[in-house]
């Protein structure tokens, strides 16, 4: 039986892993995919940090200062194949766990090739993006055109000269966007249910992370109030384009939806532009077309769905109390959510999700220790 389990090599599975070690605590890391950082290696191609360099390090190792500012994908993987290498991470690759129910004394794992793994104490550490969520749409089966989640979407070169709809305006949705209509799409569209908080990625030097930071300490109606000024100030009104401002607070959406906003590496000029043209949310599909909630209609080639992701947790474990409707923990981040489990990962704040893996991990790691 190990003493600690970590379930995923992402940068939370190797940040506690890590913290663990540095307390002579040593950890297992089981991870599904063939090496570290499965889940970033699947981004798209343009994906950069919406965090700065230096405040996305991992607890004992920062970031080097040659991958820039602004970390490309394929930059940070590299970063969390050396962190692992530099802390002697004990990852096993191919690992699959399937279920996890209470032991005799601690957890029970059960693999994908059918065996066990016991262990006294769980760090759950998979993330809130694990598990893609595309919607029922009504019909969405008996459309003829190309249906894909946003992450499968690697880069534009397979939409040259299509009709594309990317339905979710999301960070990865306006970036995907943007992408296509650099990218020779014929068309793109961008389809909008709620309007997006919409930010700059930095103004003169001073990056939106550190707004976040600032504002995240205040009460929720002096943010709400805030940081709809600050967009007015900032960016254009696209009223006029067909996105609306905002009905809902941004602070308030962070709070009951785990919303962040939408940093802006091109959205804004490109519908501007008109390269990308904001329309109404699906609604669903016929054979032939895309139904909006406006009444109207698309007759796209494809349709990307930026339509988040779920934990995935509630298919590991057969006691639904341990989370809320949505997936995520109750209980997570540092103290036990049942004697020996512990979860981290799952918290969503203005500050940049590296920064508060970095934080919680070294709670856990005290819990797990204690």
């Amino acid at each position: 039986m190990a003493d600690v389990t970590v379930l995923g090599a992402g940068a939370a599975g190797l940040a506690v892993a890590a913290q663990l070690k540095a307390r002579g605590v040593h950890s297992v890391v089981l991870e599904r995919g063939p090496g570290v950082a499965t889940s970033w290696r699947g981004r798209y191609d343009r994906l950069r940090l919406h965090t700065v360099r230096g405040l996305s390090g991992l607890p004992g190792m920062p970031i080097p200062r040659e991958f820039g500012r602004w970390v490309r994908r394929d930059d940070l993987v590299r970063y969390l194949e050396a962190y692992a290498r530099c802390f002697a991470v004990d990852v096993r690759t191919h690992t699959t766990v399937t279920s996890v129910k209470p032991g005799a004394d601690g957890w029970s794992l059960r693999l994908a090739d059918g065996s066990e793994h016991a262990t006294r104490t769980l760090v759950v550490a998979t993330g809130y993006l694990h598990t893609p969520a595309v919607p029922q749409w009504p019909g969405r089966e008996e459309w003829t055109g190309t249906l894909l989640h946003s992450s499968r979407y690697r880069n534009a070169g397979p939409f040259a000269g299509k009709d594309v709809l990317v339905a979710g305006p999301s960070n990865s949705g306006a970036e995907i966007a943007t992408d296509l209509a650099e990218g020779g799409a014929a068309s793109v569209s961008l389809a909008i249910r709620t309007p997006p908080h919409i930010v700059r990625r930095e103004t003169a030097g001073w990056p939106a992370q550190m707004n976040g930071l600032l504002l995240g300490r205040l009460p929720e109606r002096l943010v709400n109030t805030l940081a709809a000024t600050m967009g007015r100030m900032e960016m254009p009104d696209l009223r006029p384009y067909g996105i609306d401002r905002p009905a809902e607070g941004l602070k308030t959406r962070l709070r009951t939806q785990r919303y962040v906003p939408v940093q802006d590496v091109g959205i804004v000029r490109d519908v501007i532009a008109g390269r990308v043209r904001p329309v109404a949310a699906v609604r669903g599909f016929d054979a032939t077309s895309v139904l909006l909630a406006d009444g109207t209609s698309l007759r796209p080639d494809v349709v990307v769905a930026a339509t988040g992701y779920g934990t995935g947790l509630g298919e590991l474990f057969d006691d639904p109390a341990l989370f809320d409707e949505t997936g995520v923990p109750h209980v997570h981040g540092g103290p036990a959510a049942r004697p020996g489990l512990h979860f981290l990962g799952y918290d969503v704040t203005l500050g940049g999700m590296l920064r508060q893996i970095a934080i919680e991990s070294r709670r856990v790691a005290r819990a797990v220790d204690s």
